[in-house]
């Protein structure tokens, strides 16, 4: 199946430069953007994701550390390298303490660049997009990808309790990606190479979950006409994660607690009492002390689940991961369906940014499958997006569905300013006529409005 390379943008007012990274990259594979000044560098991470800008740190009017600030400050998370001089090598350190990832001098040895490059954005272990759903490593956690504070709080908590048996509870609204962590903190731990099973507590009857728990013996009840191995057998000396754990039938929570203070239970219809060396990992998108005020779950259960607790943060708490995110999916979703498409408009970022996603990742990625397949031009625009994310998103220029709160001047201002950019293909200039104000001016607006954003705060 296809890799899907990273979009690297080569900064550099020398032509002739230029053209041979041009050629040495893109032999490789990777997506080559191109800019010869620091201006057009800015106008082009404004309007496509790159993976990767390799800059050049002695241009015309905006030298690379100036341009590398202003990048910084509408994507934080943008991996810059510096090209230098020997001679200039004090401003590739100060490079590196202004946020640029790593530097290298020129002349450039070739194979340097591309380790640097591989290291920095892990084009060998790029995403790969085949029928079984194969992990992104980016993040090195499983394909967890994020760089929020909030996020990293849960992978550090991850790192810490994978290496024990402490039973873990994943909490976290629908879509927030609780079943990723559990793997996660199986694939870490020493039991990554025995079984992880996964049972969604919601999915199965409360007339067979005892069984598709525990198994039961030939004759137990009408129909058992053979044994059947049960989840947690099948999980043995390895990890079983009780998804929707909320939705456990209060009858069965009872054994469910035997399981974990005592290892053992028995199969349904059996007086064989089985052992069991097994780790338990639950996950719940509701509250389980409400629950317990509802006696619909166990008090001493909650206790047991809950040696450690995991927060999944919604994806409105991770709004810097929405472009790394939203770039991951493209990529994926490109692929399958065979699209050449380079990233997202300025005003899909916004709009983006804004939204709340109740439906937290899953409906980010399922928003970004839909604009793949109906795109008409090689970036998705605003009208590839569902109704419902433009006009929640505070996007859509009909004064109706701006909420009341954010109907001022300058909400409509932007908004008029990003629809009219989108519309004439990203065309600062023209946009800019139409628009009757200064280029000048419409800079200085999309820096505020980038800023004042929170794709990257």
């Amino acid at each position: 199946m296809p890799t899907i390379m990273p979009n690297v943008l080569i900064v550099d007012d020398n032509d002739s430069h230029r053209s041979m990274l041009d050629t040495v990259l893109s032999s490789d594979g990777y997506r080559i953007g191109h800019s010869s000044s620091g201006e057009e560098a800015l106008e082009a991470v404004e309007q496509i994701f790159y993976d990767l800008v390799l800059m050049d740190v002695k241009m015309g009017r905006m030298d690379g550390m100036e341009t590398m600030k202003q990048m910084l400050s509408l994507h934080a998370a943008l991996k810059i390298i510096i090209m230098t001089t020997y001679g200039s090598i004090y401003a590739a350190v100060d490079a590196i303490k202004s946020g640029a990832k790593d530097y290298i001098t020129k002349p450039l040895d070739i194979k340097e660049l591309k380790n640097l490059i591989k290291l920095h954005t892990n084009s060998d272990e790029s995403v790969r997009a085949d029928s079984k759903g194969e992990k992104n490593k980016k993040s090195g956690l499983n394909g967890i990808i994020g760089e929020s504070t909030s996020l990293k709080a849960v992978f550090e908590m991850v790192h810490s309790i994978a290496p024990t048996d402490a039973t873990a509870l994943i909490i976290g609204e629908s879509g927030t990606g609780k079943e990723l962590i559990a793997e996660a903190i199986h694939a870490k731990s020493k039991r990554s190479h025995k079984p992880f099973i996964k049972v969604n507590c919601a999915a199965i009857p409360e007339s067979l979950i005892e069984s598709e728990l525990f198994g039961h013996v030939k004759g137990a009840f009408t129909g058992a006409f053979k044994n059947k191995t049960g989840k947690f057998q099948m999980a043995d000396t390895g990890t079983i994660l009780l998804d929707e754990i909320a939705e456990m039938p209060f009858s069965v929570q009872a054994k469910i607690l035997r399981v974990l203070q005592e290892q053992e239970f028995e199969p349904v219809g059996s007086s064989v009492t089985q052992k069991l060396d097994i780790r338990v990992i639950s996950a719940t998108n509701k509250t389980l002390e409400n629950e317990i005020l509802k006696k619909k779950f166990r008090e001493d259960l909650f206790y047991r689940l809950n040696v450690v607790k995991i927060k999944v943060p919604p994806l409105r708490d991770r709004v810097k991961d929405i472009p790394l995110l939203s770039t991951f999916f493209l990529k994926k979703y490109a692929a399958m369906n065979r699209r050449q498409l380079t990233g997202f408009s300025v005003r899909v970022l916004d709009i983006f940014s804004r939204y709340r996603w109740p439906g937290n990742v899953r409906e980010l990625e399922n928003a970004v499958e839909r604009s793949v397949i109906l795109a008409r031009s090689d970036t998705i625009r605003s009208k590839d997006l569902p109704a419902s994310i433009i006009s929640n998103g505070e996007a859509d220029f009909e004064i109706a569905q701006i909420r009341p709160c954010l109907n001022t001047l300058k909400d409509m201002e932007r908004i008029m300013i990003l629809k009219t950019l989108e519309d004439l293909d990203g065309n600062r200039t023209h946009a800019a006529d139409v628009l009757g104000i200064s280029r000048r001016k419409l800079q200085m607006r999309l820096k505020e409005y980038f800023k004042l954003s929170k794709i990257n705060p």
